[in-house]
């Protein structure tokens, strides 16, 4: 097989690389396995489903205060289920010092609307940036370029707050939720790879989105720019770490499958402080 750190060939169970030292190049014999998973996954799907069921599961929880007035708020999960789920924001992290929500309120949504739209987002962007980076590497992009939206969020709170026109400008989040930051993390990632040369013209495109929904969401109240930026800005920088002229190696499946298990421990974390809290 390959070598994960080297790309050179090696035998399945040698102990270390003969070329680069790396120990365990085999993934303890099961990187064959590794490789023909990651061939398998769909990152779209893995968001659709799990956005998707999050988002029944929150109005499950509280059908009495499932939201129905306006089109954005048609079918509004009720502020004690996104909360008790796991939302995020100004409010949870400075106060409640609920930093695990930058992992879970990415794949929370507050209404019919909203989970739609990023879904839609989602299934058009995550092939194309798997087909660049690959099944791990865009998994780990996806869920990191969600916690940098959030995080600069909850900073731009701070500064919104300090500069009142940029407030205005940008949002304040005092809560937030929603698959755009990420969204914006995969824009970034292929702007990247098309100007390495990869996808050039897909590069191009993704620039043009990200622009037109930037601004999109500077007209519109109540959308959390901040989180928009720093989706891009994670997307972007973690992708020139990856550098997208790298092909994808095992260990980077288990980086992605390891970024879903912390999303999923964020979220079981939310619940039971609720519950218990």
């Amino acid at each position: 097989m390959v070598c994960p750190a080297c790309g050179k060939l090696v035998g399945v169970n040698d102990a270390t690389c003969f070329h680069c030292g790396r120990r365990s190049p085999g993934m303890w014999g099961y990187g064959k396995l590794l490789r023909s998973l990651a061939g398998g996954v769909g990152v779209s799907e893995v968001v659709v489903f799990g956005c998707g069921g999050l988002y029944l599961l929150a109005l499950v929880l509280d059908l009495q205060g499932i939201r129905m007035q306006g089109a954005l708020s048609f079918l509004a999960p009720s502020p004690r289920s996104l909360d008790l789920l796991g939302w995020s924001g100004a409010v949870p992290v400075l106060r409640d010092g609920r930093w695990y929500t930058l992992l879970s309120a990415g794949w929370l949504h507050g209404g019919l609307i909203h989970i739609l739209f990023n879904m839609l987002w989602v299934r058009q962007l995550a092939p194309a940036a798997t087909a660049v980076y690959g099944a791990g590497r865009t998994l780990i992009l996806y869920v990191a370029a969600s916690v940098a939206g959030f995080a600069l969020s909850v900073v731009g709170f701070i500064v919104g707050v300090q500069i009142g026109i940029l407030g205005m400008l940008m949002g304040r989040a005092t809560y937030t939720v929603g698959a755009s930051a990420a969204v914006f993390g995969l824009l970034g990632a292929l702007v990247y790879a098309g100007r390495r040369g990869v996808g050039l013209q897909l590069g191009r495109q993704a620039w043009s989105y990200a622009v037109i929904l930037f601004v999109f969401g500077l007209v519109f109240p109540g959308v959390d720019n901040w989180a928009h930026l720093g989706g891009f800005a994670g997307g972007y920088l973690l992708a020139a770490w990856f550098n997208p002229l790298r092909p994808e190696r095992p260990d980077h499946l288990l980086g992605g499958l390891a970024a879903l298990a912390l999303t999923a421990l964020a979220v079981v974390m939310s619940v039971v402080r609720g519950l218990t809290g």
